[in-house]
Formats: C-alpha cells, sequence, structure tokens
C-alpha cells in the first residue's frame, strides 16, 4: 500500500527498553529521538508515548522541541507509580500537556488476577517482570480497582472523568474488567461528558469484547482499539481481528501497534505491517485511513 496516509496514532511504547528509563544512559537519550526521527522519516505525523509508569508529557513536549516535524503526545496511566485512581496526578498530567488517559493496566486487580494465576508454566507479559521484581525488594502497590463496594464508581474515578472531561482528554479503558468497563464509559459519557473514548485490546485475551459488547459501547461514542501485537503474536487469530473491525466498520476502529519493547518491530514498521494487512484483506485506502488518521485526529480535537 502507498505510504499516503499520515497516522496521528502509532504506538504505545516508543523507546525500547527492558524496564523503566535512565535518564543519564546514552542510549537512552539517543533512542527518545530515534522513535522522533523515525516517524518523520516514514511520513507519518505523530505518535503517542505511553509508559504504564510515569506521566509522559514532558519528555513529549522535549520530542517536539527537538524534532518539530514529530507531534508527540503525552499520556498518563493510572497504575500505583502515580498513585492509582489520583485526580491529582491526572489534574497535573493535563497541565503538562498529556492527551491520553488510561485506566489502570499493570495495576489493575483484574488483570493481575488472570497474569498471576500461581502457574509457573505460564508464559507472562512483558510488562510482568518489574513488578515481581519490585515485588521482591518489597515495593508492590495494591491492585486497583475503579469500582467501590456496591459495585459504583469511585469518588475518586468520577473526579478523574471530571478533569478528563475539563481538558478535553481520550479516556483509554487500559485492562480492567468488563463490569468496570460499562460502568465507567456509561457514567463518562452520561454524567460527566467526556468525548472521546477508546476501548482498550477489543481482540485481546483478557479484556476480550465480543461484537455485540463493542457495539453496546460504540452506542455511548467509543471507538474499538486493535493493536498489530495482539494478533503478530498469535494472542488471537487475524481472522477475529478482521471480523471484527468489519463487524464494527472502520468508522468504530482505531488501530495502533503497543509496540516498542526491546524486541520485534519499531512502532512504524508494525503500523505499515498492519495497514498493509487490511488494505490487502480488502479495505480500501480510505477506509484504512479512517482507522489509523482521521479518528486518530478526530480524538485528538485536530479536526
Amino acid at each position: 500500500m502507498e505510504k499516503e496516509y499520515r497516522c496521528a496514532i502509532i504506538g504505545q511504547h516508543p523507546m525500547r527498553f527492558p524496564w523503566g528509563f535512565d535518564e543519564e544512559d546514552t542510549q537512552c537519550r539517543r533512542m527518545k529521538l530515534e522513535m522522533a526521527q523515525r516517524i518523520v522519516a516514514s511520513g507519518m505525523a505523530g505518535y503517542a508515548l505511553k509508559s504504564h509508569y510515569f506521566c509522559t508529557a514532558e519528555r513529549a513536549a522535549l520530542s517536539r522541541k527537538i524534532c518539530p516535524g514529530c507531534d508527540s503526545i503525552g499520556t498518563i496511566t493510572l497504575n500505583g507509580s502515580v498513585g492509582g485512581i489520583n485526580p491529582m496526578a491526572v489534574e497535573m498530567a493535563a497541565r503538562a500537556g498529556a492527551k491520553l488517559l488510561w485506566f489502570p493496566t499493570c495495576d489493575g486487580a483484574y488483570e493481575q488476577a488472570h497474569t498471576f494465576t500461581g502457574d509457573p508454566n505460564k508464559k507472562l507479559p512483558f510488562w510482568a517482570g518489574i513488578v515481581l521484581a519490585m515485588k521482591e525488594e518489597g515495593i508492590s502497590a495494591p491492585p486497583i480497582s475503579i469500582l467501590d463496594e456496591d459495585g459504583q464508581l469511585t469518588e475518586a474515578t468520577h473526579k478523574v472523568l471530571d478533569i478528563i472531561a475539563k481538558y478535553n482528554m481520550i479516556l483509554t479503558t487500559g485492562h480492567i474488567s468488563h463490569e468496570e468497563t460499562f460502568a465507567l464509559v456509561k457514567v463518562a459519557a452520561e454524567e460527566h461528558n467526556v468525548k472521546n473514548i477508546i476501548i482498550t485490546h477489543v481482540d485481546f485475551p483478557t479484556t476480550y469484547y465480543t461484537v455485540e459488547d463493542q457495539k453496546k459501547l460504540a452506542d455511548y461514542g467509543a471507538y474499538m482499539e486493535h493493536c498489530y501485537t495482539t494478533y503478530a503474536t498469535k494472542k488471537v487469530d487475524y481472522a477475529t481481528t478482521l471480523e471484527m473491525i468489519r463487524a464494527m466498520g472502520p468508522e468504530h476502529v482505531v488501530v495502533s501497534t503497543d509496540l516498542g519493547q526491546p524486541t520485534g518491530l519499531y512502532p512504524d514498521e508494525g503500523m505499515e505491517a498492519f495497514a498493509t494487512a487490511l488494505y490487502q484483506d480488502g479495505f480500501t485506502a480510505e477506509q484504512v485511513r479512517q482507522m489509523t488518521v482521521y479518528n486518530q485526529r478526530k480524538l485528538l480535537g485536530k479536526d
């Protein structure tokens, strides 16, 4: 497929390091620039920097300063390292320019229950290594839920939703349970006037949503996210991903990569591979642009 499209959000982990980021490390500083330079060279518009552990707004601003042709987008994920469902952390992230917010991922109660099952033969996800390493040092965060004992959104979650709406951020659901997701999306849209919502990893094993579920969530204006790595790493059959996208239609889908780990493709390579596959499997060039450019630009308030 010709590379005419310009993508707004292509990946979540743009710096290729095992764990954390050593600001004094020469390789770290070099690779921060490398990804932005790759984006410009590929003809794409920008990328979102996601960390499970800290707000990336300041490093996104630095990336934009050093590489003006790349629209680097800062984000925050509400795991234990930022205090979980912490309105103050969200407020400060938004003031610093963060545009995307993920609800809990690796520290979510639902995700931890499905990841750390006690099976010694289970292959753990990439992020699990740091969680286990920190536990060995006596450092851990309690599993996070956005629901109280009565199954209602916590007060802190309501405050976070107010901040998301105030700054017109993008709410991304993270690795929370279906019960949490449906409660969150409904309240966010109906009570807090949150306009921009993405349902994370709709075809991922632990966050799998049926097409029926996706349609219900789309009724609140939510977009369904599909990542290159989910099918590329055999977590789901590619045919299932295609079936879901066709059932929902490109107008309800955002394509991303979830790349940036120390092994594997760079995010821009994964995006090109995913876009090319969709084109070869019957989607028109305009439909591919809808899922890789137009929907993202709309979410970011650029159109």
